[in-house]
C-alpha cells in the first residue's frame, strides 16, 4: 500500500514540475518587464493553472497519507529504558554502555566518579 502510494506520489511530482516549467513566465520575480498585474489577460481559468492547482492538492493530499500511513504502526518507547535483549554485534566492536538490565540512568550513575585532575591525552 505504501510502496504504491508513494509511486502515485513520485508521478505527481514529476506532473506537477513539467506543469509549472510549461506555464508562460510574467517575468515579475525579477523585476523585468511584465506590465500586466494580478489578473491579466490570459485569465486565472487557464488549462495550466488549473491542473498545478489539482496536482498541488493531490500532492498535498499524497503527503499527508503517507505520513499518517508512516506513524501508523509506530509505538511510543521510552529512550531512557533500553530493554530487552542487545541486538548482535559484530565481532571487535566495542561493549555496549548500557547493561542488558538497566537503562541509560544506570550506567550514567555508574561512571559518575569525576577524574583525579586534568588528563593529558595519551599516544597509541
Amino acid at each position: 500500500m505504501q510502496t504504491v502510494l508513494i509511486i502515485i506520489h513520485l508521478m505527481i511530482v514529476t506532473a506537477m514540475i513539467g506543469v509549472v516549467l510549461l506555464q508562460r513566465s510574467e517575468g515579475g520575480g525579477l523585476g523585468i518587464g511584465g506590465g500586466g498585474g494580478f489578473m491579466t489577460s490570459r485569465g486565472t481559468a487557464n488549462v495550466l493553472t488549473r491542473a498545478t492547482a489539482y496536482l498541488a492538492g493531490a500532492f498535498f493530499v499524497t503527503s499527508l497519507v503517507l505520513s499518517i500511513l508512516a506513524g501508523w504502526d509506530r509505538k511510543p518507547r521510552s529512550i531512557l529504558d533500553s530493554g530487552g535483549a542487545p541486538a548482535q554485534q559484530v565481532p571487535g566492536a566495542p561493549a555496549p554502555l548500557a547493561p542488558p538490565g538497566g537503562g541509560v540512568l544506570d550506567t550514567l550513575r555508574q561512571q559518575s566518579q569525576p577524574p583525579a585532575g586534568p588528563q593529558a591525552p595519551q599516544s597509541r
